[in-house]
């Protein structure tokens, strides 16, 4: 990859403090042009680590990443970051097979210290890495970048609440690039920040304490001393949520004013408690698409001229909120639910078109789903729209606040299974193994959008939780459908469906992998294998349609399930263990294909699939390693007639 100018002249992070102010610029700019040029050719995460540039050469020039932890938050905004410490020339790999990753990854660098990908866990993790350092008798620097959208999420507030608590060193910087806590106040603000964090104002501070202490009546007096003071800030300086929490908070500041920050950078280092610096920053800075429209450059799908046109069809995510809308229009009780996913989630229509019966609730996947419970609680029919990895933070509500409850909450799963190049945090392969043993919910998958049409009427006409989980995405319209899906707990999309009739053996498929399963089906018959199985799309993962898997696994000797999930605690799991109490009825063996016991690497699916073994050519190996064993177990009894 060839590198620009100045740039290129920059061997690692230290380089950075003998810039002037002028090449400071330069290799901003510089750094924009390269992040722009490898996100539009393989996607990523482009206009929020556009806007964090300055900031992140702020940090590198007033921290040592090889001794002080600096942590991101969601680790959407580290581009520059990546490239500033020794992933130059690997930049050009990002998200790919074998490639850095879209996030920051411990096992990737030294530089990243804690793994990121889901939101708000930044200022936990530096008080942990706070405390580990105290304890330990160390003395260098955490910090922890936070953006203000995750510092909406309820774990974010649990760790502000114990930062006071926590007696310790820390340095909250505050990304902000949509909103203002407090008035911007300019050079007032760096003002405070020295005053606060200068030894005399402190060694002044202890003074007072230590001489009311000695007198009679000294802390009354020290009570009205801090009032007093608390009144004259509030004059100054309007009070906010930190100062209340007792988190010194300094700012705003201009997030694209390298020597502003680092001013105040350096103040910070000599502060003796937590403190929290608040930036303003432009999301997707220096480029004029990203800076107009935010939103739709915060994940960007590769633009490479190799890439070709854009594939036909629609996608799961558009697919399913276009059913839900046409329900919306005769069905006033449904209402659609979202955590700041409002555009990835497609539902912008429904937004417009029913803004009442709308709620994007931001980063609070938990608050949500309670949220929802209530909603169907009081009459309505909720529609959660959420990705498999973000449901994961609301396991806890989706078991005690509406499942235990038996409440209709219909659970649009999106990016189930392998979603490519975002990698291991944002892979979809935990929500069956963990949703499996939740009573009263059921859990399916569609393969086609007949399919996922179907459930979603059966889900919105029934009386209970379901989740209807589909893949990332283009939609097939129709995969070997020899009729509609009906409605109904007792309908189609609810029972196992033949979708290629064959003997001897049988594939059973669930979602995406009812594909694979005709494709393996496929190459059977090119290699020459007889007979050839037959395809069933499981469609119902929980409950187990038991009835109709007994008459299957009957009528077959040998089954494979693929698992567009972990193998451990999925449906194969479930339909191997079924298989296996009837054994006096159905002697059919049955053997699991899924995800491996590992977290797996960002790359096209295509490749990951490969990686994990689901592939046509592993399913048909599965049989005939199958009859080879079952050939040489039958040689000796023919031997001995």
């Amino acid at each position: 990859m060839n590198t620009m100018g100045l740039l290129e002249k920059i061997h690692d992070y230290s380089s950075l403090k003998s810039l002037s102010p002028d090449e400071m610029e330069i290799i901003a700019g510089e750094l924009r042009e390269m992040i722009t040029s490898v996100v539009l050719k393989n996607g990523g995460h482009l206009a929020s680590s556009l806007g964090t540039v300055e900031l992140i050469l702020s940090l590198l020039r007033s921290f040592d990443p090889s001794r002080d932890k600096i942590l991101f938050d969601v680790g959407h905004q580290a581009y520059a970051y990546k490239i500033l410490t020794g992933r130059m020339d690997r930049f050009g790999t990002l998200r790919q097979w074998g490639g850095i990753s879209g996030f920051p990854k411990r096992r990737e660098s030294q530089f990243d210290h804690f793994d990121a990908g889901h939101s708000s866990t930044s200022l936990s993790a530096a008080l942990g890495y706070a405390k580990a350092r105290d304890i330990m008798g160390n003395k260098h620097h955490v910090v922890a970048v936070i953006g203000d959208a995750s510092l909406l999420n309820g774990l974010a507030f649990e760790a502000l609440n114990y930062t006071r608590e926590s007696n310790t060193r820390v340095i909250y910087v505050l990304n902000d690039n949509t909103m203002s806590i407090s008035p911007r106040v300019g050079g007032f603000a760096t003002h405070l920040a020295r005053l606060s964090s200068s030894s005399g104002y402190n060694w002044l501070k202890k003074a007072i304490k230590d001489s009311c202490a000695s007198l009679p009546r000294g802390q009354a007096l020290e009570n009205v001393l801090g009032k007093l003071k608390d009144h004259i800030k509030t004059i100054v300086k309007p009070l906010n949520i930190f100062d209340e929490m007792d988190i010194n908070y300094w700012g705003p500041f201009d997030g694209h004013n390298t020597s502003e920050l680092e001013d105040v950078f350096e103040l910070a280092k000599r502060y003796d408690r937590p403190v929290l610096i608040h930036v303003v920053t432009v999301k997707g800075k220096g480029y004029e698409e990203a800076e107009k429209n935010p939103t739709a450059f915060h994940g960007v799908s590769p633009r490479s001229a190799s890439a070709g046109p854009a594939p036909a069809g629609k996608t799961w995510s558009e697919a399913a909120s276009d059913a839900v809308l046409e329900m919306a229009e005769k069905d006033d009780r449904i209402v659609c639910l979202t955590a700041a996913m409002k555009c990835g989630s497609k539902l912008d229509e429904f937004a417009a078109r029913f803004p009442d019966r709308f709620f994007d609730v931001g980063i609070s996947e938990s608050h949500m789903v309670t949220m929802a419970a209530g909603m169907a609680a009081g009459g309505l029919r909720p529609v959660v729209f959420i990705y498999s990895t973000f449901l994961q933070r609301a396991m806890d509500q989706l078991v005690h606040d509406v499942c235990m409850q038996n409440l209709p909450v219909i659970f649009a799963v999106d990016r189930a299974g392998l979603v490519g190049e975002d990698g291991e945090t944002h892979q979809g392969l935990f929500d069956i193994a963990w949703s499996r043993p939740v009573p009263n919910l059921y859990i399916t998958a569609p393969r086609d959008g007949a399919a996922l049409r179907g459930l979603l009427e059966t889900g919105l006409q029934s009386g209970g939780p379901m989740i209807i989980r589909f893949p990332r995405g283009r939609v097939p319209e129709s995969v070997k459908r020899r009729g509609p899906s009906s409605g109904g707990l007792s309908g189609n999309c609810l029972r196992p469906e033949i979708v290629e009739a064959g003997e001897g053996w049988v594939l059973f498929g669930y979602g995406r992998t009812v594909d694979l399963m005709l494709r393996a089906r496929e190459h059977a018959r090119e290699i020459g294998i007889s007979p050839l199985p037959t395809v069933v799309d499981l469609q119902c993962l929980k409950p187990l349609p038991v009835r109709e898997l007994k008459e299957i696994l009957t009528s077959h000797s040998f089954a494979v399930i693929a698992e567009d999930g972990y193998s451990e605690g999925g449906a194969g799991e479930a339909v191997a263990a079924f298989a296996e109490s009837i054994r006096g009825e159905a002697p059919a063996e049955v053997a699991v294909l899924g995800i491996p016991d590992i977290f797996v690497p960002q790359g096209k699916v295509c490749e990951q699939d490969e990686y994990c073994g689901l592939t046509p050519e592993n399913v048909v190996k599965i049989y005939a390693e199958r009859q080879k064993r079952a050939h040489r177990q039958a040689a000796p009894l023919e031997g001995a007639r």
